[in-house]
């Protein structure tokens, strides 16, 4: 039964309820009768979006508001004219304009849409002060990080009863297997000394080091590492052969077998920190340096060159032509991350060759010797004129079968995957 009140059970008009006027319109207004072609829900485009909070709506009849862009801090790089928001005080929390690229008050900025690798650094977030503040962050946490693992490794070392070298010794601790991994941590400190100095200075994401997708893209990291162990093996051993071949046993050096526990001990403690300082010196000169530079230079060449000097001067003077070696192939490696979009290539390269390296070093009990890629002969140049541009090209085919992503971010500061590799 309806619990509405029949016409006859309805109070008679008093003086609180008196009866509507009979010339009163009930309706619309005439001429503002919806027609029927007229939609009654939002405009296209206008729909709330999901995950974005309700906000006040604008009252029927009333004109939209309009939002223009700051006048201060990061500015859109999409263009395009003003855009309508919700009444009731701009944009909510989390909800962005719909233009081609993220706008942000504060935190990290992406580069503008399709930027190559040495350009993202491009967000819109720094000037002359800002880059001379991320370099100053950059050699300051480098210096703060290797000061704190030499106090950490000296403290260690003492507790474990090892001895520390002699003044006039380039070492630090007597035993070469603990000075080398001690080195090699030092080193390793480049990777969050980076990753904190474009967080905090760059104003951008720190995975924009890594790759353009905003992270290490570990799949393709597996398959470059599964072409560069056994190329920079075969190089390895083509350079004992030919030092053989020449000088017989004297080619090799002098070799001392370290003894099943050593050795063990070794190869663990070398597995477990040389990615990180071969990943450490890729981040600093073939990623840092070349998108500092990206920043304000259209070509990556300019950062290309300069950080490959100074990766070669890094090692340390020794013959022209470990000197002509090292430039040669960061040349070749620089190239190589912007072809593809990021560091993978050139970790898994670094990483197979100073493996092989530091373990033939310590199966032949040779860790103690000083000498580094600066001091490589001539033979070593001459293989590393075939061997770097090989692997370089290849590994660039590669990554176009594979689909590898060498262009981002594809959307409003979202860094996105594409292609099988790119996961």
């Amino acid at each position: 039964m309806s619990e509405t009140p029949d016409r006859a059970d309805r109070p008679a008009p008093t003086a609180e309820h008196p009866p509507p006027a009979p010339d009163t319109p009930t309706g619309p207004p005439p001429g503002d009768e919806p027609r029927a072609d007229t939609p009654t829900g939002p405009p296209p485009g206008d729909e709330p979006r999901a995950g974005a909070p309700d906000g006040p709506r604008p009252e029927p009849g009333a004109a939209p508001q309009v939002w223009a862009a700051p006048q201060s801090g990061p500015q859109s790089y999409g263009g395009g004219g003003p855009q309508a928001c919700p009444a009731g005080g701009g944009w909510a929390a989390g909800a962005q304009p719909r233009w081609g690229y993220e706008v942000r008050a504060s935190g990290p900025s992406a580069a503008p849409e399709d930027s190559l690798y040495h350009q993202q650094a491009r967000n819109g977030r720094q000037g002359v002060l800002g880059r001379l503040g991320e370099l100053l962050l950059v050699v300051g946490f480098l210096v703060a990080g290797t000061i704190a693992v030499i106090a950490v490794g000296a403290t260690a070392g003492y507790a474990l009863g090892l001895d520390f070298a002699p003044g006039d010794s380039e070492r630090f601790l007597s035993d070469p297997l603990a000075d080398t991994v001690m080195g090699l941590a030092g080193i390793a400190i480049g990777i969050p000394a980076v990753l904190l100095a474009v967080r905090l200075g760059g104003h951008r994401f720190a995975g924009s080091v890594a790759s353009v997708t905003g992270r290490l893209r570990w799949r393709w990291l597996g398959v470059c590492a599964a072409v560069a162990l056994p190329v920079l093996a075969l190089q390895t051993g083509l350079l004992m052969l030919w030092g053989w071949l020449e000088q017989g046993d004297a080619g090799l050096g002098g070799v001392e077998f370290p003894g099943w526990g050593s050795l063990l001990l070794g190869l663990v403690l070398l597995w477990l920190v040389v990615p990180f300082q071969a990943a450490a010196e890729e981040f600093v000169f073939r990623g840092w340096l070349a998108q500092y530079f990206g920043g304000f230079l259209r070509s990556p060449w300019p950062g290309i060159v300069v950080a490959s000097l100074l990766f070669a001067l890094a090692h340390g003077f020794g013959a022209w032509t470990g000197f002509a070696l090292l430039f040669y192939s960061a040349m070749w490696w620089g190239w190589l991350v912007v072809r593809t979009g990021g560091l993978e290539a050139v970790i898994a390269a670094h990483t197979a060759n100073n493996l092989v390296a530091f373990c033939l070093s310590l199966v032949l009990g040779q860790l103690a010797d000083t000498e580094t890629a600066a001091d490589a002969p001539w033979q070593a140049l001459v293989l590393e004129l075939l061997v770097s541009p090989a692997y370089c090209l290849l590994i660039a085919r590669l990554s176009t079968r594979y689909g590898v992503e060498r262009r981002g971010p594809r959307r409003s500061g979202a860094f996105l995957s594409s292609g099988p590799a790119a996961q």
